[in-house]
């Protein structure tokens, strides 16, 4: 008996309530091996969703897909979607903000914990028998020390709101979110980046990238030599050349890193030789509390656009921009 043809291809494994929920409104569903064009062909000519995560969806495979009615955005990131030819075609394209909102930011936190306690260098000296690395060891409290946020979104709220658990003070920069909006917060707003910048001692990045990395070898001279920058963004945000010269100098005294440009980093990239750097595979929106919400959430957007319960065919429902 022939395999009835797809009606939904997920390109990257997503967790399975997510397909359960699509397989239970009568789709049937193919989940790619992985995001192979060639491959994929044949189930996106009958596809009408597709559903994505890092890899994207081109103009190239909106012309492999006929059928489609609506992109699905595991996620909240955008990037990777041509939504000019999404547009253009009038496929619906949908996403999950705030769906893995609580597991970036605890990821976000623990970086700058990993980095605050030197985390990763205590475990290796644990391990090379130098238990009296402890008395040589370098580590601040962060009760009582400044927490400054770039960008004012879902995941940037969480974080503020575990800062000031810890007796941090908090300020943000933001697009969006006026003064008013931020003091409701418990949130000071900066007046610019290079205030922000001075005034931090642990930097958290939370907006989209729009043009040249906001911090590059400039920004980094502008922070305090004790500063902590933690990325749990995009990658763009930062020049990682900068950022690896700037630690290797000690102008700034750690990072944390779960996300980057390229991803993942090339071999040979500074950033893998760069002392007092923390770094994780993107896994932000990695918690399984996460990955079950936003596997949900998007199956839910692309069910609402199939069924004409969101606009149908041609809604464009792009994220808010964080910031």
């Amino acid at each position: 008996m022939e395999a009835r043809p797809a009606d939904c291809v997920v390109l990257q494994p997503i967790a399975e309530t997510g397909l359960a929920r699509l397989r239970a409104a009568g789709l049937a569903v193919h989940v790619a091996a992985r995001p192979d064009l060639e491959a994929l062909r044949p189930a996106l000519a009958t596809a009408r969703a597709a559903i994505t995560r890092n890899a994207g969806f081109s103009a190239e495979w909106m012309a492999a897909s006929p059928r489609l009615e609506v992109i699905g955005s595991h996620g909240t990131g955008l990037d990777a979607i041509d939504l000019p030819a999404a547009r253009a075609r009038g496929i619906a394209v949908v996403n999950t903000p705030g769906a893995n909102a609580q597991s970036v930011a605890e990821l976000a936190f623990a970086l700058m914990l990993a980095c605050s306690t030197s985390l990763l260098a205590a475990d290796r000296a644990v391990r090379a028998h130098d238990f009296g690395w402890r008395m040589r060891a370098r580590t601040v409290e962060l009760s009582g020390r400044r927490l400054g946020l770039l960008g004012f979104g879902a995941i940037a709220r969480r974080v503020a709101r575990i800062g000031l658990a810890f007796g941090m003070e908090v300020a943000a920069l933001s697009r969006h979110a006026g003064p008013g909006e931020l003091a409701s917060h418990g949130v000071a707003a900066a007046s610019d980046l290079p205030a922000l910048l001075a005034w931090s001692d642990v930097l958290s990045l939370h907006a989209v990238p729009s043009g040249p990395p906001p911090i590059d070898a400039a920004a980094l001279a502008q922070m305090k030599p004790g500063a902590i920058l933690v990325n749990t963004a995009r990658g763009a945000l930062v020049d990682e050349g900068a950022l690896a010269a700037a630690l290797a100098e000690g102008r700034i005294a750690a990072a944390g890193l779960d996300v980057f440009s390229p991803e993942p980093p090339r071999p040979g990239s500074p950033l893998l030789s760069a002392p007092n750097l923390v770094l994780s595979p993107h896994i932000g929106g990695a918690a399984r509390e996460a990955m079950d919400r936003t596997a949900l959430a998007v199956a839910d957007a692309v069910l609402a656009v199939l069924e004409g319960t969101q606009g149908g065919r041609g809604m464009d429902r792009p994220a808010p921009l964080t910031g």
